[in-house]
């Protein structure tokens, strides 16, 4: 399951995993959501409903480059910085391509589409 983020006009790429919560995230594609920064560490989207986290693992230690969920808020996050062990993030899927964007774009959404 590959997608594409926009931000600002620019573009952004990402494998999801094989998992419950990847599926049932790509399932709510395409999306349009308020971007917002997080701890100068990671920007998150809040999604319109929680995702499943039938068989995730209770939490994980985020790369760089990931592309995570955090169930107790709901949100999406993109790590563009390295982070600890957070209980209650689940890994969605990585950044293939377009990483530096999150940086050196400051923009108010994203919008997420499946790529066919």
């Amino acid at each position: 399951m590959n997608i594409k983020m926009t931000i600002a006009g620019q573009i952004i790429t990402a494998t999801l995993e094989d998992s419950h919560s990847a599926r049932d995230f790509f399932a709510m594609l395409p999306l349009t959501l308020p971007l917002e920064d997080y701890a100068d560490t990671e920007k998150i989207a809040y999604l319109p409903r929680k995702l499943t986290t039938l068989g995730a693992p209770k939490g994980i230690d985020p790369d760089v480059g990931d592309l995570a969920y955090y169930a107790p808020w709901g949100n999406l996050a993109i790590f563009y910085r390295d982070f600890g062990y957070s209980s209650g993030l689940l890994k969605l899927g990585r950044i293939e391509s377009g990483l530096t964007h999150l940086t050196t774009t400051s923009a108010a959404s994203i919008t997420i589409e499946a790529i066919e």
